[in-house]
């Protein structure tokens, strides 16, 4: 049954999670604001929504501006009426040696990646306590647990993430119907690497048993009838949670790992990919790798993460000692 009363803005529309979360809400029949730097992509998925059922609106802007934000968050409230929830889902990334990416290039990550998601809540919590509800999506990953070598910025702004929202928790106790919720899924099938920097100099691919988007999208659209502070995507929550003690050991291992992989994959050329201009055209939703026959990677991950974290554990606990 269409739930149709739903009225929620999305950054980060354009293409992959976002996307495929505007689409599963227009399935319900949902009101929609949609907000991205890019207009082809924009312009796309609203049309798939509408295909979906739902009302889509779209507005160009660049997050990284928070006056820009505003503005933006005043033009959805006045198409909606009022703002059920809003998704912070913009998102990032840059890959290589920390020492091997220009300095420029790891700001604009976490400008991107935390600093926009904080103008994103500065622009609508005020909305929230003016109505005296609403649900605050904030997207991390993985990241927000799990340290990523080759990825410092992008671990940075994770890790960021995660302390804002607990923050903000703190902040809201006494507004019962103002949530925020965090996102944490494992690898999804996204344009994310498409779009991503590169200075490694071998080619970007996905893991076997990436997510679909539409696994996440659905994750996010529960939140809308039921909120809850945390939901992890793709792996036990408490497996997750868990890995947090094993990040020196785990650190390690992946870098080592990363060592090899960007010595033996495919030759690719260094780029910034779209830290600072939307890609061109509609990317989409999915990044096309991934298959059909892939088994989901929830044991997969979860029992890396759950070796990882037992590792963790057995030297917490020496070093009690």
């Amino acid at each position: 049954m269409k739930q149709t009363n739903i009225r929620a803005v999305i950054t980060g529309a354009s293409s992959g999670i976002g996307a495929a979360t505007a689409v599963a809400f227009a399935r319900q029949g949902a009101q929609l604001v949609l907000g991205a730097r890019g207009r082809e992509g924009l312009d796309d998925i609203a049309r798939r929504c509408r295909e979906a059922g739902g009302l889509a609106e779209v507005h160009m802007v660049d997050v990284t501006d928070a006056d820009a934000v505003a503005a933006f968050a005043a033009k959805a409230r006045d198409a909606l009426g009022t703002i059920d929830l809003w998704f912070s889902d913009v998102g990032v990334g840059v890959v290589g040696k920390y020492l091997d990416v220009p300095v420029e290039d790891h700001r604009q990550v976490i400008e991107t990646n935390l600093v926009s998601h904080m103008h994103d809540a500065h622009a609508v919590l005020p909305i929230f306590l003016r109505q005296g509800h609403g649900i605050w999506v904030n997207m991390i990953s993985l990241g927000g647990y799990v340290t990523t070598p080759y990825s410092a910025a992008y671990a940075a702004s994770k890790f960021g993430l995660r302390g804002f929202s607990a923050a903000l928790r703190g902040e809201l106790h006494d507004h019962p119907h103002i949530h925020v919720c965090d996102v944490y899924p494992t690898f999804v099938d996204t344009p994310g690497f498409a779009h991503a920097g590169n200075y490694t100099g071998a080619k970007l691919s996905y893991p076997p048993g990436v997510l679909a988007p539409e696994t996440v999208a659905d994750a996010v659209v529960k939140l809308a009838h039921k909120p809850r502070a945390t939901t992890v995507v793709g792996m036990p929550a408490l497996a997750l949670k868990l890995s947090e003690f094993a990040n020196p050991v785990s650190a390690v291992l992946m870098k080592r790992f990363l060592d090899r992989w960007s010595q033996r994959a495919e030759r690719t050329a260094v780029t910034a990919g779209s830290l600072y201009r939307p890609s061109p055209g509609a990317s989409g939703i999915h990044s096309g790798q991934r298959r059909e026959n892939q088994q989901k990677n929830t044991a997969l991950v979860a029992g890396a993460a759950l070796a990882a974290a037992a590792i963790g554990v057995q030297l917490w606990r020496r070093r009690g000692r």
